[in-house]
Order: C-alpha cells, then sequence, then structure tokens
C-alpha cells in the first residue's frame, strides 16, 4: 500500500487550554466553546471514525500557544504536526520563524496568521509581509490560509506573486451559507484560485458556517463547488474540532463528507481523506517518535 494512504488524516483540529488566557475570540464564541478542549477528550471519537493520524493547528495569535501545541503534539500519538502562529508583520519575523523551527523539532509543519479576524481585505497582498512568506518558504514549512470570502483577491494575488508557495485554504474559505445571496461572491474567486494557482483546499468547517436555518442539505451547492474546482488531488478532509461540535459530533461529520466524496469524486477517498494530507504537509510515514503523557 502506497504509505501516503495507508491511514486516514484529519488535517485540520484544534486543542485548547482557556486558563493560558490568548484566545481573545473566545470571549465572543459560543458558551459551549469556553472550556478546555485537549487529547483525551478527542482521542476516543478519532479512534472510533478510524482516524489515525492529525494536524494540530493555532487557535491563538501568539507565539506562546504554538509552543503549547508543540507539548500536547508530544502527548497525542496521533498528532502528526502542528500548524503554528508569528506576527507576520514583525521585523524580525524571519529569527521568530527560525525559532519556532527549532523548538518544534520536526513537528512545526506550516504556520497560519489569522487573517480573517483582519480588518483590511488586502492585508495578504500587503508588501510588508513578504519577508514572512520568503522565511516560510526557506524554512520548508506550508502556509494555512485562514480567510473571509471577501479576502480571497488578496490570497490570489498572494498566490500569482510567489507561485512557489504552498498553501490551503482553510474550511473552503468560510462561505456563507445562508440561502440568501453569498454563494455567487464566494464561488467566483473560489473558482479563479482554482484555476489561477496551484492552492489546496480543506474540506473541513463547513457545518458551522450554515445558516442555523437551514437542512444540511443546504451544503450540497458549496460541497459540489469545491470538488469541480479543486477536484479530488486538491481537498484536504478536516474535523475542525472542537468548533465543529456547534453544529454536530465528529462521527456524523466524517460520514456526511465521505459521502460527499463518494458521489463527487468516487474511487478517489483514500486521497481526500488521508493522501493528500500526508503530501501537502510533507509527513513522515510515522508520527514525531518524542511523546510524553499528558491527561487533563
Amino acid at each position: 500500500m502506497n504509505p501516503l494512504h495507508a491511514s486516514v488524516i484529519d488535517a485540520h483540529q484544534h486543542y485548547w487550554r482557556v486558563q493560558r488566557g490568548d484566545y481573545g475570540w473566545l470571549a465572543d464564541a459560543p458558551h459551549v466553546l469556553r472550556r478546555d478542549f485537549l487529547p483525551f477528550e478527542l482521542d476516543p471519537h478519532r479512534a472510533a471514525a478510524g482516524v489515525t493520524r492529525a494536524i494540530l493547528v493555532q487557535a491563538a495569535p501568539t507565539e506562546a500557544e504554538t509552543r503549547f501545541l508543540f507539548e500536547l503534539a508530544r502527548a497525542d500519538r496521533a498528532v502528526a504536526g502542528v500548524v503554528g502562529w508569528v506576527d507576520f508583520e514583525a521585523t524580525d519575523v524571519d529569527a521568530r520563524i527560525a525559532a519556532l523551527v527549532r523548538d518544534g523539532d520536526g513537528l512545526l509543519l506550516g504556520l497560519r496568521p489569522m487573517a480573517q479576524d483582519i480588518e483590511d481585505p488586502h492585508w495578504l497582498a500587503r508588501p510588508e509581509l513578504d519577508a514572512a512568506f520568503a522565511s516560510l518558504q526557506r524554512h520548508g514549512l506550508a502556509f494555512d490560509a485562514l480567510v473571509r470570502p471577501d479576502q480571497l483577491p488578496a490570497l490570489l494575488a498572494r498566490l500569482e506573486r510567489e507561485p512557489q508557495l504552498r498553501a490551503v485554504l482553510d474550511h473552503g474559505g468560510k462561505p456563507a451559507i445562508d440561502g440568501v445571496a453569498g454563494f455567487d461572491a464566494w464561488a467566483a474567486p473560489i473558482a479563479a484560485l482554482a484555476q489561477r494557482s496551484s492552492l489546496q483546499c480543506k474540506f473541513s468547517g463547513l457545518l458551522t458556517q450554515l445558516a442555523p436555518n437551514l437542512p444540511e442539505s443546504a451544503l450540497a451547492p458549496y460541497v459540489e463547488h469545491l470538488f469541480a474546482c479543486f477536484g479530488p488531488s486538491r481537498l484536504l478532509w478536516g474535523s475542525d474540532w472542537p468548533v465543529l461540535t456547534l453544529r454536530g459530533d465528529y462521527a456524523h461529520w466524517i460520514d456526511l463528507a465521505r459521502a460527499y466524496a463518494h458521489r463527487l469524486a468516487p474511487g478517489h477517498e483514500a486521497a481526500i481523506f488521508g493522501g493528500n494530507a500526508a503530501a501537502f504537509y510533507r509527513l513522515a510515514p510515522t508520527s514525531h517518535p518524542h511523546r510524553k503523557e499528558i491527561t487533563s
């Protein structure tokens, strides 16, 4: 068996410990998310779903949280690596990235600025970020693009300037699935990104973009558009746990995603649910070997 297709990989999940104090966005989040979410809670759900490896993604805009995730990754046998955070506008950004690479000791796979929380829709295209993107590529790291639909053109501008950048779009570009007028404003830039760049896309986070009054069937045109634009070779399934719990549980989302993949890309499920993530993040055949136990 091809090692890239040997396991199911969750390409996007989170952990957090509220008492750290660097999750400012939790103050306005639904109450059910304002508690700790740690490995001991997720592990049985992943195991039941047949998920053997995972990518742990930052949830706070601090380097300290990234180092905290390194600790959790060393404790969680399923975590293959971490997508961390660094200040892309820092004048010493290259030194900061180098320090995270060193401290991760093989665990740092990529970086994710929380662009969706930045008001300026053109932020990603700013020349002030050029040094950060150059450093990212110099260190062989991936770029996770967490953006709103109005930021998609700036992402395309960045990717067209830097065609060698290894980038993935988080949560399908976070469309507002509200049954109103959001589809066209999202769909056109998504198609342009897929056609004019090598961007890959996470098949994740869509359930929680769904308006509360709409049935799950309202996801269909959005999922179909992602499959049509990116194809099965550029889609990576992710859970977005624990944000996922706002709308469903781990088992339900992976079953729903598998049903879509079976309908829209039959025969390519192994790639979408593992192989593409392994290739994109350049995962070693097994998870990081240096582990210590953590239970709470």
